[in-house]
Parts: structure tokens; C-alpha cells; sequence
């Protein structure tokens, strides 16, 4: 049976250390500004998330925690349920947020100097875990055709080539251009990046806000892509729960695997937070 939830309810934030709301002068912004922000909606979470959380702080113990095998069980389910894609236990390495792993991924798989590709109009952190890392932007830029935006596959291989790249990183469904990437033009990133012995960095954030087309899974697609990809999740966007600072990042390969773990280590961080694993699980 599908459960019902109420999305009519207004929920006022103001007062709440809320970053849209309360800080908009902060970030330069008229006070009475109103945010349409993608990262952070203005529903409730979802009542099961909200009975964990509460359970967990009536404990009143808040100590150093880490998921067992039900949290491993709880994000797999979810991957294989939904986009038919079986993960291994071994590649799960959990992160505070996608960003802080696209900055791991870019430390971990270049040298200052080396050449990053992405695909602009994409979320503005991207350009920033490049450039504030000392790499090199190159942008492959999405053509806008007939209202809807289109990859230029031959200028992108064409980039590739000449800059030198060594790492792709992906936005799939893509923010902001809200393009469901099709599994004929991600086989064809695919084939470019192995061509040339690209590492691809995929942040499948949205994957759970499809309405139209199917999300594919980057990794999933032919089996020789698990050996260079890097896959990003979290439930930080589908159940609105980003401040929780859980996700999921999920690497086959174990030589690229351990490197970005390196990074982690070399960064002094260890666990997520308490209630973002109560709240994934």
C-alpha cells in the first residue's frame, strides 16, 4: 500500500539557524529574500526518519557511533530496489556530504596541476573542489538544443585529449539542467573515459527525483566500468535531511577505493554523525 504524506503543510523555518532563511544577509541577500533552493527543501522529513531521530536523542547518549550491518542491509536494499544495482559490502565508504567526497576524489586521483573535467551549467561546488585544489578546470560545456540541454560528445572527447584529463566529475540526473542522462549517452561517457583512462567521479544525489526516463546507475552499465568509477549517494536530498551530513559513497574497484579512504584518514575525519546513521538505516 503507498503511504500518504502531507505535503501541504507549511512549516514556518525562520528562527531555526536555518541557512536560507536566517542567513540570507550573511550571503549577501535581502532578508525578506524568498530561497528556492534544489539542495534544501521545505517539507518535513519522512515520519519514520522523524520517530529514529527522536528515539535515538531520548537515549541522551550521543557518543562516537558507527552502522553495523543493518545500515550496510538499509542502503543496498534501497540501491537494489530501486535501480536494480547490487553493491558489495566492501565498497561502502561513508562521507559528512557528496562535495566533501567529490574534494576527496580530486586529491585522491590528481596532483595539483592535473586537468578536471565537468560539464557546465552544473552545481557550483564542483568548480570550487577543482580550482580551491589547485587543478585545472576544464569545462566540456552542455549545449542547449530545442529547450533541453545535449551533451557534445566529440568536444568532449576532444578536451579529454588535448587537456590531458585525468578525472570526470559527473552530475547524473544532472543539477541544474534536470537532465536524465540516457544509458546510450552515459555508455558513451563511458566508453571516452575508459578510452583514455579517465576516472569518473558520478554524484547521482538526484537519482531518487526521476519522473521521466530511467536513472542508470554509472557503474552498473557495462561491468568493466566498475574498474574506473566512483559512485556518490545520499538520502540527503530525497528525504531533505542534508544538515544530518550522511552519505554514501561506493567504490568497486579496491585500488581506487583505498586511495580515496587515504584521503579521509589524511583529512582527521572517521564517522558520520550519530543521528545520520539512525537516520539512513
Amino acid at each position: 500500500a503507498q503511504m500518504k504524506f502531507d505535503f501541504d503543510k507549511v512549516v514556518d523555518r525562520h528562527g531555526t539557524k536555518c541557512l536560507k532563511y536566517d542567513f540570507a544577509k550573511e550571503r549577501g541577500r535581502s532578508d525578506d529574500m524568498l530561497p528556492l533552493w534544489v539542495a534544501d527543501m521545505d517539507f518535513q522529513t519522512a515520519p519514520g526518519i522523524q520517530k529514529s531521530l527522536s528515539d535515538a536523542v531520548a537515549h541522551g547518549i550521543y557518543g562516537y557511533s558507527e552502522g553495523k550491518d543493518d545500515y550496510f542491509q538499509a542502503a543496498a536494499g534501497w540501491y537494489e530496489k530501486h535501480f536494480g544495482w547490487k553493491v558489495e559490502k566492501e565498497w561502502l565508504i561513508k562521507t559528512p556530504g557528496v562535495v566533501f567526497a567529490l574534494a576527496m576524489a580530486v586529491k585522491a586521483y590528481t596532483k595539483e596541476g592535473d586537468a578536471v573535467l565537468l560539464q557546465q551549467p552544473v552545481y557550483y561546488p564542483f568548480s570550487e573542489v577543482i580550482t580551491d585544489n589547485h587543478r585545472r578546470l576544464i569545462n566540456s560545456p552542455l549545449q542547449q538544443i530545442d529547450g533541453h540541454y545535449e551533451i557534445n560528445f566529440e568536444e568532449f572527447e576532444q578536451k579529454i585529449v588535448e587537456e590531458n584529463v585525468k578525472l570526470f566529475l559527473m552530475c547524473s540526473p544532472h543539477n541544474p539542467v534536470s537532465r536524465v542522462w540516457t544509458r546510450e549517452e552515459l555508455e558513451k561517457l563511458g566508453d571516452i573515459c575508459k578510452k583514455h583512462g579517465v576516472i569518473v567521479v558520478s554524484d547521482e544525489i538526484h537519482a531518487d527525483f526521476v519522473f521521466e526516463g530511467k536513472h542508470q546507475v554509472f557503474a552498473d552499465l557495462k561491468p568493466e566500468y566498475k574498474d574506473f568509477t566512483v559512485i556518490c549517494t545520499s538520502p540527503g536530498k530525497t528525504f531533505n535531511i542534508a544538515g544530518l551530513q550522511a552519505s554514501n559513497i561506493l567504490i568497486p574497484n579496491e585500488v581506487l577505493r583505498e586511495t580515496f579512504a587515504k584521503q579521509i584518514t589524511a583529512a582527521g575525519y572517521s564517522q558520520i554523525s550519530a543521528p545520520g546513521i539512525e537516520a539512513v538505516i
